[in-house]
């Protein structure tokens, strides 16, 4: 990668694409008060280094049938490199998995799930979490409303 620090501009059109990733150059060129070619060049700049993962749909889970979210908090049993990797590797290869975070605090890890209900939740539980080796205790909050939901870093 080359040796890129974003200014501005950068932040500025990094801003508007959370809210809106079809903006068009020349969209965002008005907008920050720009011309559409450096506009194009600094998005091109900004995914070459990684400030731009890809772009998505984001997809409200209570519109989708059969749908509920729980965060699992997972506390392990061994802390060493080669277990804390093993656990990472098990639970990534979860579909059912959508956000793990490792933290500090009581628990190790906190997994965002989405699963269709609580039958298939408790299945997830029994038949993948159950079965990775170092899984020491969980504790499970069960999501009743989403109150807010952002994806966007604010800037």
């Amino acid at each position: 990668m080359e040796s890129f620090s974003p200014d501005q501009t950068d932040f500025g059109i990094l801003k508007l694409l959370q809210k809106d990733a079809h903006l068009t150059y020349k969209e965002l060129a008005f907008k920050l008060h720009r011309s559409q070619t450096p506009i194009k060049e600094r998005i091109e700049k900004l995914e070459r280094n990684g400030y731009i993962k890809c772009y998505v749909a984001l997809v409200d889970y209570r519109k989708v049938p059969d749908c509920m979210m729980a965060y699992l908090h997972i506390q392990l049993n061994d802390h060493s490199q080669e277990a804390l990797s093993k656990f990472q590797e098990g639970v990534c290869n979860f579909p059912e998995v959508v956000d793990c975070c490792n933290c500090t605090g009581a628990y190790d890890f906190i997994l965002k799930i989405i699963t269709r209900n609580m039958n298939t939740y408790n299945e997830f539980l029994i038949h993948k979490i159950g079965k990775l080796n170092n899984v020491g205790s969980l504790n499970s909050s069960v999501v009743i409303a989403q109150i807010k939901h952002d994806t966007a870093i604010p800037f």
